[in-house]
């Protein structure tokens, strides 16, 4: 491990490895996480892996890294699982895998920096505000070094993280990828018309009519916040939330209890948008609420009604983040069709630290026309903003 003796803040010298988030205090853990984003939490690490929607038997073997000041007090963490699959990740790496194993080499299991099953950005090496962060950075990325060393595997990833954490792991020898999300801004907006009224007259029209025809039909849109999420919400929810898997994934990745312990130990950070017909849940939207961010995360419905998942998804979530002056809405991975919603491309960053060479040029070289590519998407895109050209 790298020697911390010389940091000024008094950092102490090892990287300890947790097997659980339980393993450390959350009002520890949450003074290295900050309050910005609440997927960083430690309520919510600690619902994942408590409720068993993390551990070892789905795949996801917690293997956090800790680093504590003189006092004995955590100074600096990273959230890390070992992995033995790529599922539930969005920064996707399945052709890597093959590639390598074809090549008679062994990609699982892997290390992996992220928030289970939530492509969002975040930090991932939490660092005490007190504490000299770019020393308790450099003692965090040798620690992953050391732990692949240990339980001999060849790559590590840390997904999502921020553009300046990217550069700074790409310092550490980390490679970089780029991908694409669609995040709404606000720009100020007084109300949902306030935000019309900066698009161009087509697009402005076709939201009003997708929004009219919800309207217009026998449901009722309620958004509910911290005491008003019950466990029939849940219930409810859970049931759409299973609906949306068998579709789309095949097998679920949280279960029931994980929603139980969120709206128990996060209800305030928690947003429901639930659509109901006679007073009975037919549709709903999860979204968790940072500090100016509001993330959504996941949908489902019972029965189907035309633009209802525009509705519950996109449009009220920008109405609550204007009405609590939030700067953006960020909507979650994949779907072209949010940028006509007033959501447009950002790129994402993720880093890869990869051990053998041969393996490491290959997805070097194509890292970097792919991150061409993706700058070249973004371009293309964004000449599709439905925001006026004049605005």
């Amino acid at each position: 491990m790298p020697d911390g003796t010389d940091i000024q803040c008094e950092l102490a010298e090892e990287v300890s490895v947790l097997p659980a988030i339980s393993a450390v205090s959350a009002p520890e853990w949450d003074a290295c996480a900050g309050p910005e984003n609440p997927f960083l939490s430690h309520d919510f690490l600690n619902a994942l892996e408590e409720s068993g929607s993390v551990r070892a038997q789905t795949g996801w073997l917690p293997r956090h890294l800790a680093v504590n000041d003189r006092d004995g007090r955590l100074a600096a963490a990273m959230p890390l699982y070992l992995k033995g699959h790529s599922q539930g990740e969005y920064v996707f790496d399945w052709g890597w895998a093959d590639a390598y194993e074809r090549a008679g080499g062994r990609y699982y299991p892997k290390l992996l920096s992220a928030v289970p099953f939530t492509p969002v950005t975040g930090p991932r090496l939490l660092v005490r505000p007190d504490i000299d962060r770019a020393r308790a950075q450099e003692i965090l990325a040798g620690g992953i070094v050391a732990l692949m060393n240990q339980l001999n595997v060849t790559t590590a990833h840390v997904n999502f993280v921020p553009k300046g954490e990217w550069d700074r792991l790409g310092e550490f020898g980390f490679l970089q990828r780029m991908g694409l999300q669609y995040h709404w801004h606000n720009d100020g907006y007084a109300s949902f018309d306030a935000f019309l009224e900066a698009l161009s007259s087509r697009k402005r029209k076709a939201i009003r009519k997708e929004r009219r025809q919800v309207a217009e039909t026998d449901l009722t849109i309620r958004r509910l916040v911290g005491k008003d999420i019950e466990e029939r919400h849940w219930d409810a929810f859970f049931a759409f939330y299973m609906d949306t898997s068998d579709r789309k994934w095949g097998s679920p990745y949280l279960n029931r209890t994980f929603f139980s312990l969120l709206g128990e130990r996060m209800a305030e950070r928690v947003l429901l948008v639930m659509a109901e017909r006679d007073g009975r849940p037919v549709a709903g939207a999860l979204n968790l609420i940072g500090s100016d961010t509001l993330f959504g995360r996941n949908w489902g419905c019972t029965e189907e009604y035309k633009f209802l998942h525009f509705e519950a998804c996109y449009y009220q979530a920008i109405d609550f983040a204007i009405e609590r002056g939030m700067a953006k809405v960020e909507a979650g991975a994949q779907g072209q069709h949010k940028i006509q919603r007033g959501y447009l491309p950002v790129e994402t960053y993720s880093n890869h630290l990869i051990l053998d060479d041969g393996f490491r040029d290959a997805v070097e070289d194509f890292l970097v026309r792919e991150r061409r590519q993706i700058a070249h998407e973004k371009a293309l895109l964004l000449e599709e903003s439905p925001f006026r050209k004049d605005g």
